[in-house]
C-alpha cells in the first residue's frame, strides 16, 4: 500500500442548486461550463458525494462540465425519515429530475459502486440521455457479488469467518471483534491506503445509513436489502451506448464482476488497475485519470 500525495482544496463550485425531488429537495454542484457534461453518481446509498466529485473536479479546466449531486437522504440534501423512500426504482427518477432541471442534454454518466447500478438502471430507463457510461468499481449482478465477496471473507480465515456468522446470525454485528474483521476487509478491498483521502473521510464519515441498511445491508460485505437480488445482466445487452468499465485487482466488487458486465455490453472496454482496491482515483490516480481522458476524449462532440 503506498500514500499519495495529498489533494489540493478542491475549487469551489461554479453553479450550487436545490432541486426539488419527491417533495424534498437535493442539492447539485456544477463546475465549468463546456459543452461535454461528466454526470457523477457516487456510492452509498446515503453516502455524500464529496469523495468522488472532489478528484474528478479538476477535469472542469479541461473543457467539462462537471455535475454531481448530493442524493437523496444524505450530504446537504433533505434526510427524511421514510424507508419507503429507499428504492432503485425512485432513485432513477430522481437522477432525470436533476438531470432536466439542470437543463443537461446527453451526458458522459459516470456511476461508482452503488452509483453504477443506478447508472445501470437509469441507462436501461432513459438511454437517449447518455453519450457514453462509465462504470467503475461496480457489478450488474448482486448475488454474483455476494459469491465473490464470500470469497474475500474465506481468506481472512475460518474461525474468523465462524465468528462473523455467529454474530451475524445473532445479531451482534456492533460486537469489536466483528468490527475488527470489517475493518480489515475495508483496508483489503475498499481503499488500500494507509491514510484515507480527506473527501473520502468526509464522506464516509457523514454516512446515512437508513438507505443503505434499507437497501444493501449493515457493511460493504454482508447484502441483505432490498437490493440482494437485484441482477441486470441479462438487461445490459440493451445497452449501445460506449461503455468503460473500470475496476482494481483488489477491488471489493472486483474483475470478475467487471467480466461479466462486459460480456453483457455490446459496446465495452474493461481496464482493470493493479494496485487498486475500490477507489483507484485516490489509489492510482495518475492511471486512472489518463484512462478516464482517453476514454472521454473518443466520445467528445
Amino acid at each position: 500500500m503506498e500514500n499519495i500525495q495529498p489533494m489540493p482544496s478542491p475549487r469551489e463550485p461554479d453553479e450550487i442548486r436545490r432541486v426539488a425531488v419527491d417533495g424534498f429537495e437535493v442539492v447539485t454542484y456544477s463546475y465549468g461550463s463546456g459543452e461535454n457534461i461528466l454526470f457523477l453518481l457516487n456510492g452509498g446509498p446515503g453516502l455524500p458525494c464529496d469523495y468522488l466529485r472532489d478528484p474528478h473536479i479538476f477535469l472542469a479546466g479541461e473543457g467539462y462540465r462537471v455535475v454531481a449531486f448530493d442524493q437523496l437522504g444524505c450530504g446537504n440534501s433533505d434526510r427524511p425519515d421514510d424507508s419507503s423512500l429507499w428504492n432503485i426504482a425512485r432513485y432513477v427518477e430522481e437522477v432525470e429530475t436533476v438531470r432536466k432541471a439542470l437543463n443537461l442534454e446527453k451526458v458522459h454518466l459516470l456511476g461508482q459502486s452503488w452509483g453504477g447500478w443506478l447508472s445501470i438502471e437509469y441507462a436501461l430507463t432513459y438511454p437517449d440521455a447518455i453519450q457514453s457510461l462509465v462504470l467503475a468499481n461496480t457489478c450488474g449482478d448482486l448475488p454474483h457479488l455476494t459469491t465473490e465477496l464470500n470469497r474475500m471473507r474465506d481468506a481472512l480465515g475460518s474461525e474468523t469467518v465462524a465468528m462473523m456468522l455467529h454474530h451475524e446470525s445473532m445479531g451482534t454485528i456492533d460486537h469489536p471483534e466483528y468490527q475488527a474483521a470489517i475493518t480489515i476487509l475495508n483496508y483489503r478491498h475498499v481503499c488500500r491506503l494507509k491514510e484515507w483521502p480527506s473527501s473520502l473521510l468526509a464522506s464516509v464519515n457523514d454516512w446515512n445509513m437508513g438507505p443503505y441498511g434499507t437497501m444493501q445491508g449493515p457493511n460493504e460485505f454482508l447484502y441483505i436489502g432490498n437490493l440482494k437480488n437485484w441482477n441486470r445482466i441479462p438487461d445490459m445487452p440493451k445497452l449501445k451506448m460506449p461503455t468503460l468499465i473500470i475496476t482494481g485487482t483488489h477491488d471489493e466488487i472486483g474483475p470478475a464482476c467487471a467480466l461479466r458486465m462486459h460480456n453483457a455490453l455490446q459496446n465495452s472496454k474493461v481496464i482493470v488497475f493493479p494496485n487498486s482496491s475500490h477507489v483507484p482515483f485516490y489509489e492510482e490516480p495518475d492511471d486512472y485519470f489518463s484512462a478516464l481522458r482517453n476514454f472521454l476524449s473518443a466520445q467528445v462532440s
